[in-house]
């Protein structure tokens, strides 16, 4: 499968999970079970009994434990078969079930699908989206027919913006024109873009001291492995304000994808602004129309080439490129890299029981 499978995916959005409920989710092509233990803790695991293989979520909460609805073998949250209420009790030693490591962070819950040992080092420090005001932070969630790599290419590229979206975010035609400035590490990709038009971006203007006229813009983009992008935007008529999100009006967004299987993406945006921070309303108004943005114009876009493309071998299509395709097909390049490396790797380590043994990560210093 094309994923790379040692790293952070985004299982779900914080709200999604609550106190009680079994969640369960399609990733990386694996069924999976989330829940929460009564102390708040994300826990997950293989949403498959390994009795009649009936899916756990079907089942119930006996405290921090799950029953299988078929023949009632109970699991504690690290997959251990606890509890055989055939015969005379006794639990086979491989009555168990994959669990998987999780972080809560960023109002997000990341999991871990990989054999290597869970490194907390390499989930990307997105934490801007947690400072402020809760006012100013939103979330939301889409479910595309699409292969995650279409929609990395959608936000690494915005030059789409003019021709698919409407009004609230047109350039007005000064984007296309414009090769963005690209920087990469060994494990990212970022494009910056500036310029100018008039009146600003409709997300910007009306904060901005004459909404009419003419401001300075700008677009960051950080592509992180496996499936995150971090965008920054905003805009300011301050001739000697820098353009960042400390001098302009803008947000702090993050798009992050979670593949379901090869030919379905999980799609989760959020977003924190700097400016109208406590109003709730404008809020929820704000991620409604981003949602709507997403859901009615990129989306049908993106589904419609995957469905036309009939493959995700994006360069056996051999597809014409241009100057705006650069980032795109950099990350795309880098990523594929990454996976036939991890895969490589997998190729020529020992299994034991089935798994594949790394040794330990390193503690990086400073985080947890």
């Amino acid at each position: 499968m094309n994923f790379l499978r040692n790293a952070w995916y985004v299982a779900a959005m914080s709200t999604e999970v609550d106190p009680t409920a079994l969640f369960h989710r399609k990733i990386l092509n694996t069924s999976v079970l989330i829940y929460r233990k009564a102390d708040g803790t994300p826990v997950a695991m293989h949403d498959r009994c390994p009795h009649r293989f009936a899916p756990l979520h079907l089942g119930k909460r006996v405290g921090d434990e799950v029953t299988c609805v078929y023949h009632g073998l109970r699991f504690d949250c690290a997959g251990q078969c606890t509890l055989n209420p055939h015969g005379g009790g006794a639990t086979p030693a491989n009555a168990r079930v994959r669990s998987f490591p999780l972080l809560e962070r960023h109002g997000f819950i990341w999991i871990w699908m990989g054999d290597a040992p869970a490194d907390p080092a390499k989930l990307p420090d997105f934490s801007p989206l947690d400072d402020g005001h809760p006012n100013a932070f939103a979330a939301t969630y889409m479910h595309l027919k699409a292969n995650y790599e279409l929609i990395i290419d959608n936000v690494m590229d915005l030059s789409h913006i003019d021709y698919v979206h409407g009004e609230i975010i047109t350039t007005r035609g000064q984007l296309s024109p414009l090769t963005p400035k690209l920087t990469e590490t060994p494990t990212t990709v970022a494009s910056r873009s500036e310029w100018s038009q008039q009146p600003a971006l409709m997300i910007f203007a009306p904060f901005l001291p004459d909404p009419k006229a003419s401001a300075r813009h700008f677009f960051e983009i950080t592509w992180t492995a496996p499936a995150n992008i971090q965008l920054s935007v905003g805009a300011t008529q301050d001739p000697n304000a820098r353009l960042d999100l400390v001098d302009s009006t803008g947000q702090y967004d993050l798009h992050t994808c979670t593949p379901e299987t090869l030919d379905t993406t999980h799609y989760f945006f959020a977003t924190r602004r700097n400016h109208l921070v406590e109003d709730a309303d404008y809020n929820l108004a704000k991620i409604q129309a981003m949602h709507g943005a997403f859901e009615n114009e990129d989306g049908p876009v993106i589904e419609a080439v995957h469905a036309e493309m009939g493959s995700d071998d994006f360069f056996g299509l051999h597809p014409v490129l241009i100057c705006n395709d650069t980032g795109p097909v950099k990350v795309r390049r880098l990523l594929r890299r990454m996976v036939d490396a991890e895969q490589q790797q997998a190729a020529t380590t020992p299994t034991t029981g089935g798994r594949r043994q790394y040794a330990p990560a390193a503690p990086t210093p400073g985080k947890v």
